[in-house]
């Protein structure tokens, strides 16, 4: 996604990727970049927890009028509420 966000960047929109793998998001280097430590595919929160989809939601809107340095990567402080567990009978392949 953080390709595609430059190429976007390159026709004059603003981007913003939220991402759940810091790793590779400091690889590609989008243009500006939240980070949250969830589980792949609850980059915006547990669901139906709308207190912290909105605070996500907010921070993205915030990065997009603020980050000024090209590759612009926030941390947000937030914590997925339970432990990350593999569904029983699952593998980690």
């Amino acid at each position: 996604m953080g390709l595609v966000c430059r190429v976007v960047e390159e026709a004059g929109i603003p981007t913003v990727c939220l991402s759940t793998g810091r790793d590779l998001t400091q690889q590609v280097r989008p243009p500006r970049s939240v980070f949250v430590n969830f589980p792949m595919g609850n980059a915006f929160g547990a669901p139906f927890d709308s207190g912290s989809q909105m605070a996500i939601l907010r921070a993205v809107l915030a990065c997009a009028v603020t980050a000024r340095e090209p590759g612009t990567l926030t941390d947000l402080p937030l914590t997925w509420p339970k432990p990350f567990a593999l569904e029983p009978g699952k593998s980690r392949m």
